[in-house]
């Protein structure tokens, strides 16, 4: 057994610590566009390869005057409750950096469910500046056994609304290439700013319970 003044040595350190753990919070993001704002959480815990290299764009600005491009929907769906927006940089030469290693859902645990956002790539080991939000759950984004899948590393915790409203958008049947035919915006949304945000409050401690009445 520990002497009682090193136990209550250890007691005070723990007591420090504490709040220090309880201040480490993943990092969020705040997408600025015309027609409004996107929050975003960053997995930094789950994805840190991904998250770390979305931060560097945010932190040069790099991502100043970038465009949303692309809405995809299902063919024939008129409303904005499914489907995905793409955004970045569209390669270009003078701002992005160099491609990172791919994060497999397999190996971080995240899926495509509701308002995730994703790394846009070719092949695995491929993505650079550009990603995309989903909308609704698309569970076939996923790692699978014969598929790499798309690397997720955050999720919108404000602006949904604003997501739906540039799936919204018009786009020109007859701009991009492949699958993405079809889904070129006429317009390209332009990205103001994408900035960190300060840190989401810290949740209070419930109220401790009131004592008994002690009975007469």
């Amino acid at each position: 057994m520990l002497p009682r003044r090193s136990l209550l040595t250890l007691v005070f350190a723990l007591a420090l610590a504490a709040p220090a753990a309880a201040q480490t919070q993943n990092p969020r993001v705040v997408i600025n566009t015309p027609e409004g704002s996107i929050t975003l959480e960053l997995f930094a815990d789950k994805a840190p390869i991904t998250t770390a290299n979305f931060l560097k764009y945010v932190d040069r600005k790099l991502y100043d005057g970038a465009t949303f491009y692309r809405a995809s929907k299902p063919k024939g769906q008129t409303s904005n409750d499914y489907g995905s927006i793409q955004g970045g940089l569209q390669n270009d030469p003078k701002k992005v950096l160099p491609p990172i290693a791919h994060e497999s859902t397999a190996k971080t645990g995240l899926r495509h469910t509701d308002g995730t956002i994703s790394m846009g790539r070719h092949a695995p080991g491929s993505a650079q500046a550009d990603w995309f939000i989903v909308i609704g759950d698309m569970p076939y984004l996923d790692a699978s056994a014969v598929d790499p899948g798309f690397a997720a590393f955050g999720r919108v915790v404000d602006g949904m609304p604003v997501a739906k409203t540039i799936l919204g958008l018009p786009t020109d049947p007859n701009a991009g290439v492949g699958a993405m035919k079809g889904e070129m915006l006429q317009k390209p949304l332009r990205i103001t700013s994408i900035r960190r945000a300060p840190p989401a409050p810290a949740a209070s401690s419930p109220p401790a319970p009131a004592p008994a009445a002690s009975t007469p």
